[in-house]
């Protein structure tokens, strides 16, 4: 089995121009969750948000190469199916454990194409930043969603962020 390890970046400032304090250590705990997970390559959005939270994370994930993948990015809130599907089977099925470092909604189309569900069932899917999904695949089986916006390597004051602040918990 393979997984694809997906996680949303961590908070920014308001004008996504870099991380918060609080989103770079959410992204050093979600590199610290990882480090004893056999991931083979770190893939992000090429948007700056992603691009420090996968640096922060690779810091903990010594030797793991990194790279800028652009169908990742998030610069489209209505991403189109055709464009999605493509960036779904651009990762899924890896042929090893593969880490990506994406957004909200590219997030939302992976779990969406793994539970085959209809195209516009994205829209209601949200992460928190630096939220973990986790999805498997076997040979001949369809891909399963085994972890969905794991937060627990947070502390209580870091999760929930990226979501608003009546929804928060």
């Amino acid at each position: 089995m393979s997984r694809l390890w997906i996680a949303r970046h961590a908070e920014a400032l308001p004008d996504q121009s870099a991380l918060t304090e609080a989103g770079r250590r959410q992204a050093a705990l979600l590199g610290e969750r990882l480090a004893g997970v056999p991931i083979t390559r770190i893939s992000h959005s090429p948007l700056p948000r992603a691009v420090e939270t996968a640096s922060i994370v690779a810091e903990r994930l010594p030797g793991v190469p990194v790279q800028a993948a652009p169908e990742l990015d998030d610069t489209d809130p209505d991403l189109e199916p055709a464009a999605a599907a493509a960036m779904v089977a651009r990762f899924a099925r890896p042929a090893a454990d593969e880490l990506v470092i994406t957004h909200n909604f590219q997030v939302a189309w992976f779990v969406r194409d793994a539970l085959s569900a209809p195209a516009d069932r994205w829209i209601g899917l949200n992460q928190c930043n630096a939220g973990l999904t986790v999805l498997g695949y076997r040979d001949g089986r369809p891909p399963s969603l085994m972890v969905f916006n794991d937060v627990s390597h947070l502390p209580a004051e870091l999760r929930w962020t990226g979501f608003p602040a009546e929804l928060r918990l």
